[in-house]
């Protein structure tokens, strides 16, 4: 079995060295203070900054950053541990085709009748009927019924508990290895100065200025961490890089192309910058952010086999040459380059539409409640118009990444979407509206007692995430899912408010 990498920065070109040798990694950033990392360090060692050694300084932020995501993943595995209530699974087509089957039926009796009228009324009688009879019943209305709206239509549910629902979905919590969370920092040292990256052309442009005809070290620190065990694995790897010479013009040009301004040393080997590397010496992957030999050495390390954590296919590979990956078709309205994760796709459904997800999607719809038990407020995610049905409003959720339960996904995906974290909310039971090859898990989750919530849009696929009043939610334009289960859902949480009081 794969095992899943987390990959603790949103850097895409350490994506994408990944990527290219055959491991797709979710992204989890850390959003760690990175100047304070370092100053803290430098002062529990009572020396400055520029005494740290660049080897310990890449090392340390990349191991602050591993952990960091690390603690993530521990509080959404242990959150969904200790679930409670009940686990309900929807099937509406079964229901839809319970309905189809009734109309069916109804429309095969109204033929006979209307058919038995003809023969005792004659050919002039049924003439003059002909205006009044019930349109037989179509294949359009079996199609209608076959649609993701399922408003109208009784669903079947079976039920069961909860913690038994968990036990048959392994996740986060029963992997005996992994998944691997990998923490990245990167540094350049010239003429013993070490240099981040420059943030703005005036430092681009000085630093780059002074790189010409000379040789520097790009330093590269890596953390593994293996999530079932704990286990941790750190190093650090330099590569000697020789720059050719080039001219104001050539920085000037280079600079404003944008990409020397937020990558360590100003400089890349897989961009424009390339044509002014005359050579290197070391890893180059490790000069684009990943050093490949050792992370499979820290892997390695870990007892983990390398070869273990490819999951990228040949199909993946043609996707990703044809930009099918980094930007999927349907997200060709977004603001930021869409990245191919582990665990997204598209699925042709047995509803007859498309949804998003290989292993289903969930999401956290989170309530709040008064002194008395009752709910107040839910949270909801006003959606971004490139997205599905954007415009409406829903609850934050997605894609179900490799490994996890669909409660260990929605509760990610709240995390990433909604700044939502897993430490602050219990979960007290779940819906999945199962249609067979595909299915999205609805997590009713509370603020635990003394805990405060304070949900933001997070990620470009809201445009605002708030607290609503339950009573105005169905004054508001609803994802049509949520629009059709809503006052189902309104129901279960106000009765899950009361059980737990």
């Amino acid at each position: 079995m794969t095992i899943p990498v987390i990959l603790a920065s949103k850097s895409p070109a350490r994506r994408n060295v990944l990527f290219d040798a055959g491991i797709c990694p979710t992204i989890r950033v850390s959003h760690v203070d990175e100047d304070a990392v370092v100053q803290a360090a430098a002062a529990q060692e009572h020396c400055t900054v520029d005494e740290l050694g660049i080897d310990k300084r890449v090392m340390m932020l990349a191991e602050a950053k591993a952990h960091v995501v690390y603690n993530m993943y521990r509080s959404t595995a242990d959150t969904a541990a200790s679930a409670r209530g009940v686990a309900v699974t929807g099937y509406p087509l079964e229901g839809a085709t319970a309905s189809a089957d009734a109309v069916a039926t109804q429309a095969a009796a109204d033929q006979a009748e209307h058919a038995a009228s003809l023969a005792a009324a004659g050919a002039n009688g049924a003439a003059g009927q002909e205006g009044t009879d019930k349109q037989p019943y179509s294949a359009d209305a079996t199609a209608a019924a076959m649609t993701r709206d399922f408003s109208g239509v009784t669903v079947p549910t079976r039920s069961c508990d909860l913690g038994q629902f968990q036990a048959q979905h392994a996740g986060l919590a029963a992997s005996k290895s992994g998944p691997l969370i990998l923490g990245c920092d990167s540094m350049f040292l010239l003429d013993g100065k070490a240099y981040g990256k420059p943030h703005n052309a005036a430092t681009a442009k000085q630093r780059i200025m002074a790189m010409s005809g000379k040789t520097g070290e790009l330093w590269t620190g890596h953390c593994l961490i293996d999530f079932a065990t704990g286990k941790v694995a750190r190093g650090a790897s330099k590569a000697l890089v020789h720059f050719g010479e080039f001219s104001e013009h050539d920085v000037d040009a280079y600079i404003a192309t944008g990409e020397p301004l937020e990558v360590a040393g100003s400089f890349t080997l897989d961009g424009f910058g390339g044509a002014f590397i005359e050579s290197i010496e070391g890893a180059p992957s490790g000069i684009i952010g990943v050093s490949l030999p050792l992370v499979r050495h820290l892997t390695t390390e870990l007892g983990i086999e390398w070869t273990d954590l490819w999951n990228v296919g040949t199909d993946d590979r043609t996707r990703m040459e044809q930009g099918a990956i980094k930007a999927e078709p349907s997200h060709e309205k977004s603001a930021v380059e869409f990245v191919h994760q582990p665990g997204d796709g598209w699925v042709d459904c047995n509803c007859g539409r498309r949804h998003w997800g290989t292993n289903g999607a969930a999401g956290v719809l989170l309530a709040r409640t008064d002194e008395q038990g009752n709910v107040t407020d839910v949270v909801l995610q006003h959606r971004s118009l490139w997205s599905a049905e954007g415009g409406t409003w829903g609850i934050p959720g997605g894609a179900i990444a490799d490994g996890e339960t669909p409660i260990e996904g929605a509760l990610r995906e709240a995390m990433e979407e909604a700044d939502i974290h897993a430490d602050d909310i219990e979960v007290l039971g779940t819906y999945k509206e199962d249609h067979g090859n595909w299915g999205y898990t609805t997590v009713f989750a509370f603020e635990k007692p003394n805990h405060h919530v304070a949900p933001h849009a997070n990620d470009d696929e809201s445009t605002e995430v708030n607290w609503v009043p339950i009573d105005d939610v169905p004054n508001r334009r609803l994802l049509t899912a949520l629009k059709a289960d809503w006052s189902n859902f309104e129901h279960r949480l106000q009765e899950l408010a009361h059980q737990v009081r």
